[in-house]
């Protein structure tokens, strides 16, 4: 099984809508320790907020395309059992909300948290970045640095 400290990522994409941007499966012999999350834009001058949440969720999302496998950060470690899916067409169902949070599109977002308050997703788990409302519509770069344990 997987162990070591891995990106998954998507870069440029448009997004206007309510989506889920991002979702990631713990393998069923491993969980995730996420260590880092961002949302960034490049394509927008004007200020504006946009609201961001992390959550389980229950059901997986249909993507449109499927994200870069997860990048190892280590070159000694194992290839990642976890998968990713990303940019929704349709929602998977939606489970508990762990983080929600606002932010201006031309700062971005940043989740680094202090190891007490680090998220676990459990073997099997699916954990997802959502804006949960229509952001302004822009060019966005998002992600999840996590740590594979099995």
């Amino acid at each position: 099984m997987a162990c070591g400290v891995y990106t998954v990522h998507g870069d440029a994409q448009t997004v206007a809508t309510a989506i889920t941007i991002l979702e990631i499966t713990a393998p069923s012999g491993a969980a995730l320790q996420i260590l880092r999350a961002w949302v960034q834009q490049s394509s927008s001058t004007t200020s504006a907020m946009a609201r961001i949440r992390i959550l389980r969720k229950t059901a997986t999302i249909t993507g449109t395309a499927s994200p870069p496998a997860p990048i190892k950060l280590s070159p000694g470690d194992n290839a990642a059992g976890t998968t990713a899916k990303w940019l929704a067409t349709a929602e998977g169902t939606d489970g508990d909300v762990i983080i929600e949070e606002t932010f201006n599109i031309l700062n971005g977002w940043l989740y680094l948290p202090v190891p007490e308050e680090r998220i676990w997703v459990p073997p099997s788990g699916i954990l997802a970045l959502k804006f949960p409302a229509a952001p302004t519509s822009a060019s966005y770069s998002f992600g999840f640095v996590f740590e594979e344990n099995g």
